[in-house]
């Protein structure tokens, strides 16, 4: 066995209503509530304002794939406030803004010093994160994405930006649309198979247990949730499903997918979970010839029924096949062009996912600017 490490927030709360019943102390005399226009309005962040009152002071701009202004926004905000410590409250982005504004205002770092692996310096304000989708993990990973520019996504990776504490509460989950349901879902199942089937040296026994338990939930779950968002269980099992994805990818990073659909949102403007939806059954394919065998490992796990006994090769493209239907099934689109992508941008594409190359280095077989553009004319 070789050696790893394994990070993640120091401390996880799991409950229904375990937003209303949270202490908010170790954040101190001035909070930052770090979330969305949208969430404000259907009164998700209601509680929080009650219970934490004058305390509180709220940052309300943050946008889906959310851009550097909004980010040094919410950070001069921080500094004009005084605040002692950043609550996020949201999706991916919110947490991801909240993670990288207690960066930079319990640091003081420059920004650009900051982007890529390990560069981090710290220390940052006391850091709480609540997720209200259940796909990105983003409570449990020391991973932020940010939009530079028109179409660039660029990230800030260090353990420094991982949360005091996760606050899971499925109740927060229940009123999310179908769409977004599915498509945060397979975002989540995506973390978990590419985190099983890393390359990188840091894959470990840990990182696929918690991928394998991962998709046990997502799979069993993720039907139930969107056609019945009310189910609480499976609104529970889809927001631990995610977080146990979240955990493993932020230990063994995550691949070709992920770096394939940076493209995706950031010239479309393709919602992440989606981006990674469309691309999943093509990437796998590409990748078959490398890991079947550990494909052929993990269908079971999303489709119990799936006959084990007819092969690794046979396993592994039931797997890849019912994975393509399955986001059918839950109503997402299927193809590039359902979403209004040309055909004519994959060349573009092509050469974006190209930066990506932290990503791409952890995918189990070599991704060359040719076979991008071929996965993205098969996604077409």
């Amino acid at each position: 066995m070789h050696s790893f490490s394994f990070n993640t927030s120091s401390e996880i709360q799991f409950a229904n209503g375990a937003l209303k019943q949270a202490s908010f102390e170790r954040l101190g005399a001035r909070v930052l509530l770090v979330t969305d226009n949208g969430l404000r309005k259907l009164g998700i962040t209601e509680s929080v304002e009650k219970t934490l009152g004058t305390r509180l002071v709220v940052f309300d701009a943050v946008e889906a794939d959310p851009s550097l202004e909004t980010l040094m926004a919410a950070v001069d905000f921080g500094h004009s406030e005084l605040v002692t410590g950043v609550l996020g409250l949201g999706g991916g982005s919110s947490m991801d803004v909240a993670k990288l504004v207690a960066l930079l205002l319990g640091s003081g770092q420059d920004l650009e010093a900051a982007w890529g692996v390990g560069n981090a310096t710290g220390p940052r304000l006391p850091l709480m994160l609540v997720p209200t989708t259940s796909g990105t993990g983003s409570e449990v990973t020391p991973v932020a994405i940010i939009t530079v520019g028109a179409e660039e996504k660029r990230g800030v990776s260090s353990p420094l930006i991982l949360p005091d504490v996760a606050i899971l509460d499925p109740e927060l989950i229940v009123g999310l649309p179908p769409e977004i349901t599915a498509a945060t879902g397979v975002d989540a199942m995506v973390h978990a198979i590419e985190a099983y089937t890393s390359r990188n040296a840091n894959n470990n026994p840990m990182s696929r247990m918690l991928a394998v338990q991962a998709l046990d939930l997502l799979g069993a779950n993720i039907e139930t949730a969107v056609a019945r968002g009310g189910d609480l269980e499976a609104r529970g099992a889809m927001l631990m499903g995610s977080m146990l994805a979240g955990m493993a990818f932020a230990n063994s990073p995550v691949a070709a997918v992920h770096a394939l659909a940076y493209p995706i949102g950031g010239i479309f403007h393709v919602p992440h979970g989606l981006s990674n939806a469309l691309i999943l059954a093509q990437v796998m394919r590409f990748n078959a010839p490398k890991c079947a065998a550990e494909y052929a490992k993990l269908a079971p796990h999303v489709f119990p029924d799936i006959d084990a006994k007819q092969g690794v090769q046979a396993v592994c493209a039931e797997f890849i096949e019912r994975l393509s239907n399955l986001s059918v099934r839950l109503g997402l689109p299927s193809r590039l062009r359902d979403v209004g992508i040309p055909e004519e941008a994959c060349n573009k594409m092509a050469k974006d996912a190209m930066v990506q190359q932290r990503l791409l280095v952890n995918n189990p077989r070599e991704v060359r600017e040719e076979d991008a553009l071929n996965i993205y004319r098969y996604a077409w």
